[in-house]
């Protein structure tokens, strides 16, 4: 390989002078771009995903990046003479959510990149075909990145509020993740396309920006179009390696079980979570038969999936699902039809905080006494 800090003699061949700081300054601006937003990624994969796979890969990319930034481009910065100072967008003045804020900066680095690959080629014979690689790479940073954090938020996820129709939509969805609720689907079976989408547009945004996930119910077309992060599917909806091949891999998809064996085959299609019930019986699922608890105690004996008891679930019949294993429900009415729904939201939370520290107690105890 040539040189890295030998671009200048290469960008003397094109025999203009007036070239040389102008390509620099493109070259320093763009590889400082880049380097910024990856170190900001970093920080988000390093604190706040835990993962240290991703946070090497954005360290890895920092170091060469860094590599190529080479003194005479450097010397090249002006600064106070660089009109592109004073231009902003609205868009640069806030961020939505952590989603907004990674997505923003993944977009930052893959443009910088762009840039590099084609001035690069002007300045250094590797220049463009290194940057190229790297921005695939980039690409590929980016779906791991959406993939694990939602991935991460489901795990953390014991609540998940599923909608039905109401009057007050909105309001109940975010009284409930002001009551520290993380996960939500957007069920209607009845209203038209057109408002669906509208309604599952601004219900994404009130999600994210509490830093909650937003599932679509049944319709990957309509989750693709409001750049949900899953979709939900019924036992008669369409099968998930088809629904996988349409959303790809980073956002998630649920399936709803009945029985044992409803359950290990969405499993083993690749659901990433699973809907356990109904345990109850519910006015959601009209002339369904319950599932009971039994199904809840196989599911937390056998399930290798994040799943959600889910069906006629409220704050008295709580604690019997609790007792069957399960650390993780689905609710509808009993959130989107009660008068306070940040307060009922936190009563569900606490109590369900409250049962598994006791269930970790115990099994410390058992542990420490065997």
């Amino acid at each position: 390989m040539a040189d890295k800090n030998s671009g200048l003699a290469r960008v003397s061949d094109l025999g203009t002078l007036q070239l040389q700081p102008a390509l620099c300054r493109i070259l320093d601006a763009n590889l400082d771009r880049a380097r910024e937003g990856l170190r900001i990624i970093e920080e988000w994969c390093r604190f706040g995903l835990q993962s240290s796979p991703l946070a090497q890969e954005c360290k890895s990319m920092r170091q060469e990046l860094a590599s190529w930034h080479a003194p005479e481009l450097r010397a090249a910065r002006n600064t106070p003479g660089d009109p592109g100072t004073d231009l902003s967008h609205p868009q640069e003045e806030e961020r939505s959510g952590i989603d907004s804020l990674l997505q923003a900066n993944c977009c930052r680095v893959e443009e910088a990149l762009r840039v590099l690959e084609e001035y690069g080629k002007l300045y250094h014979p590797d220049m463009g075909a290194v940057f190229k690689q790297m921005r695939y790479r980039v690409y590929t940073l980016e779906s791991s990145l959406m993939a694990y954090r939602r991935r991460q938020l489901l795990d953390q996820s014991p609540l998940y509020l599923v909608t039905s129709e109401n009057d007050k939509l909105f309001a109940v969805v975010e009284a409930a993740l002001e009551g520290g609720l993380t996960l939500v689907q957007y069920r209607d079976k009845n209203t038209d396309d057109g408002e669906r989408l509208r309604n599952a547009e601004q219900l994404r945004e009130i999600c994210h920006h509490y830093g909650a996930l937003f599932i679509m119910n049944d319709r990957v077309d309509l989750a693709l179009a409001v750049d949900a992060d899953g979709v939900h599917l019924g036992q008669q909806d369409m099968p998930t390696a088809f629904a996988r091949q349409l959303l790809g891999p980073q956002r998630l998809i649920g399936r709803s079980t009945t029985n044992p064996e409803e359950m290990q085959r969405a499993i083993a299609e690749g659901a990433d979570y699973i809907g356990v019930g109904p345990v109850y019986e519910t006015p959601t699922k009209p002339g369904k038969a319950p599932a009971g608890l039994a199904y809840v105690r196989y599911a937390a004996e056998h399930s290798s999936v994040p799943w959600f008891a889910i069906g006629g679930i409220d704050m008295h019949n709580l604690t019997d699902v609790l007792d069957c294993g399960a650390e993780r429900v689905a609710v509808v009415r009993g959130i989107m039809e009660v008068e306070q729904p940040t307060l009922v939201t936190q009563y569900f939370l606490s109590q369900m905080n409250r049962i598994q520290t006791l269930k970790a107690v115990e099994q410390r105890n058992v542990q420490s006494n065997a």
